[in-house]
C-alpha cells in the first residue's frame, strides 16, 4: 500500500495549490444543465473519498461489506455549488489525508480483503482505482490533459 499512499500524497501536493488558483466564476460554471460544475466535481471527489475511506475501514472487520452510494444524489444533497471554494478544496485535501492515514495502516494481507461496491474488489484494487478516478476528475477541474477512466 506504500506506493498507493505515496502516489496519493504526491497528487494532493501537486493539485491543491492549483485548485486554490481557480476563480469562483470558474468553479461555479456549469457547462450544461446535466453536467457538474467544477465545485460539484470537487464535491463528487469529496463524496468518493468519504465512501472509499469507509470501504477501507469496514472491509477490515466485516466480510465482503456492500458499500455503494448514489453519486448524483450525494452531490445534489450536499449542494456543493453553494460552498466556499477554499473550504471545499480544504475538505477534499483533509479527507484524502485521512484516507492516506487509513491506508498506511493496512498490511499486505489485509489489503486483499474484499468489499462489494456493486461488484467485489480487494481493498488494494479499490485504492488503486480511487487514484485513477481522482486523476480523471481533477484533470477535468484543472483543465489538464484528460485522464481516461472506465
Amino acid at each position: 500500500m506504500t506506493s498507493i499512499t505515496t502516489q496519493l500524497e504526491n497528487l494532493l501536493n501537486e493539485y491543491l495549490p492549483r485548485l486554490n488558483l481557480l476563480s469562483e466564476d470558474e468553479m461555479i460554471f456549469k457547462p450544461s444543465p446535466n453536467k457538474w460544475s467544477k465545485k460539484e466535481l470537487i464535491g463528487h471527489l469529496i463524496d468518493s473519498a468519504q465512501n472509499n475511506t469507509r470501504r477501507f475501514i469496514v472491509a477490515q472487520y466485516e466480510e465482503n461489506p456492500a458499500i455503494t452510494y448514489n453519486q448524483d444524489k450525494w452531490v445534489a444533497i450536499n449542494n456543493y455549488r453553494q460552498w466556499d471554494t477554499k473550504e471545499l478544496s480544504q475538505l477534499w485535501y483533509l479527507l484524502n489525508k485521512q484516507m492516506i492515514a487509513v491506508l498506511k495502516n493496512i498490511s499486505g494481507e489485509v489489503s486483499q480483503r474484499i468489499c462489494n461496491t456493486g461488484a467485489s474488489y480487494t481493498i488494494e484494487w479499490l485504492a488503486q482505482d480511487y487514484i485513477k478516478h481522482l486523476k480523471h476528475h481533477i484533470h477535468q477541474v484543472l483543465d489538464l490533459e484528460p485522464v481516461a477512466y472506465p
